[in-house]
């Protein structure tokens, strides 16, 4: 998948401190349903959490998230709201046109709020970035890329250009 990207030989060093985004595909109706399909489920009625495991795929409207395993954390008041997902292993986030990898994700779903962690790739159209740590909120689409960032910008791709 998107690891398979061509080499970074072309990449601009961005600084280190972070970079601010915006990126229209990463976005979710964070009020929409969270749909979550899986090999197995292990449900702890006493802590409120459950743990899916095995292609794990996670969808909100047209938002999709995939991993290995994902632990999730209810709301109070029992299984019927979920406040947090932690997926782990191959995790995979795709909104629209924008797809994004990493070794581990946080989707705050109550703020609307994913945090990817660990060796994260971002492509939007033909334009690539990557970082250790990116926090995308999802109603508006903003995003904040940390841990030595770097990129490849396609000519033409953003605006719609010359």
């Amino acid at each position: 998948m998107l690891r398979y990207l061509p080499a970074l030989a072309l990449v601009v060093a961005l600084p280190a401190w972070g970079q601010n985004l915006t990126f229209g595909g990463m976005r979710a109706d964070t009020a929409a349903p969270v749909e979550i399909a899986a090999d197995a489920l292990a449900v702890n009625q006493s802590d409120g959490t459950a743990v899916f495991t095995g292609n794990v795929v996670i969808g909100q409207g047209p938002m999709r998230l995939s991993a290995r395993r994902v632990d999730v954390t209810y709301a109070e008041g029992g299984t019927s709201r979920i406040r947090l997902l932690r997926a782990e292993g191959d995790v995979t986030l795709v909104s629209g046109e924008d797809a994004a990898e990493a070794q581990e994700a946080l989707y705050d779903v109550e703020a609307g709020q994913v945090t990817l962690i660990g060796d994260v790739i971002l492509a939007q159209g033909g334009n690539v970035l990557t970082g250790q740590r990116m926090e995308v909120d999802l109603a508006t689409g903003a995003a904040r890329v940390e841990g030595r960032v770097r990129t490849i910008l396609q000519p033409g791709q953003q605006g719609g250009g010359n």
